[in-house]
């Protein structure tokens, strides 16, 4: 079974940093666009950043970029997101997800949108708080 797990979430003091880890099973995510998403109390779910297989560009939501950043690691099947300078507003629950990607992919000029990915971890709390 294909499967997405995270893991990092916790509780960080604002200007501090984690680095969530989604560690996949079941696939290899080099076939996979792969995205990160969060959502707060009450709102919506928002993608937040990507990175696709079809060139390794990688895209960001205005409100996390340059503090955040996407990277892969094929060897450990896992993809990270470092997050920097945290902010309260970034408190969330914050998932990872990924869609085969082959002719269409899902990160191409664009932030990630919920709809459009298929598999889906379980996700992790971030709270930053003083």
């Amino acid at each position: 079974q294909l499967r997405l797990v995270e893991s990092g979430g916790g509780l960080v003091q604002p200007g501090g940093s984690l680095r969530l880890s989604c560690a996949a099973s079941g696939f290899t995510l080099d076939d996979y666009d792969i995205g990160w998403f969060r959502q707060a109390p009450g709102k919506e779910r928002e993608g937040i950043s990507c990175i696709t297989i079809s060139d390794g560009s990688t895209n960001y939501a205005d409100s996390v970029k340059g503090r955040f950043t996407i990277s892969r690691d094929n060897a450990k099947n896992t993809v990270y997101l470092q997050m920097n300078s945290l902010k309260p507003e970034d408190t969330a629950v914050y998932s990872c997800a990924a869609q085969l990607a082959s002719d269409h992919y899902y990160c191409s000029g664009y932030v990630p949108v919920p709809t459009e990915y298929g598999y889906w971890g379980q996700g992790t709390q971030v709270t930053v708080s003083s």
